[in-house]
């Protein structure tokens, strides 16, 4: 299936490039999140008049994100968790957790957002967690886990 992308997408290409990607790929991700359009002559034809407004639709957005970005670096959670003598939580604090905590320092970050390759939290520490914004704009968030 050959698509037309209406944004970046990572590993996958830019704004306004044709693309060939698997059926279900295209059908049940790209298409119904509107990040793509079937390459058809009408939709090429249609995509060549919108170029502008999509470009600027797709810089507002990398600006957006730098914007929360420099607000995310600055920012040092400290979550309270129940834990055991040896520093183990009583369960663990994942995305969602996460999620909730930056958004009520003041910016809003969604869970999708929250990037925790080494699985949920399960002890007491400091860790820094990857929040990606847009293609092109990560955040570091320091997270210190103590005790309750």
């Amino acid at each position: 299936m050959e698509v037309i992308l209406l944004e970046k997408v990572g590993k996958l290409g830019g704004l306004g490039d044709v693309v060939k990607v698997k059926n279900g790929y295209g059908r049940n991700f790209l298409l119904p999140y509107g990040k793509a359009v079937p390459a058809t002559e009408e939709n090429k034809a249609g995509f060549d008049q919108r170029r502008a407004e999509l470009e600027a639709a797709a810089r507002a957005r990398f600006e957006d994100a730098q914007a929360r970005a420099e607000g995310l670096n600055e920012i040092e959670l400290s979550i309270s968790a129940k834990a055991g003598d040896e520093g183990k939580l009583f369960g663990s604090i994942g995305p969602r957790d996460l999620a909730e905590a930056v958004s009520q320092s003041g910016i809003q970050v969604a869970k999708s957002e929250v990037r925790m390759p080494d699985g949920p939290i399960r002890t007491v520490g400091e860790y820094d967690i990857r929040v990606h914004l847009h293609p092109e704009v990560d955040a570091l968030v320091r997270v210190i886990v103590v005790a309750e």
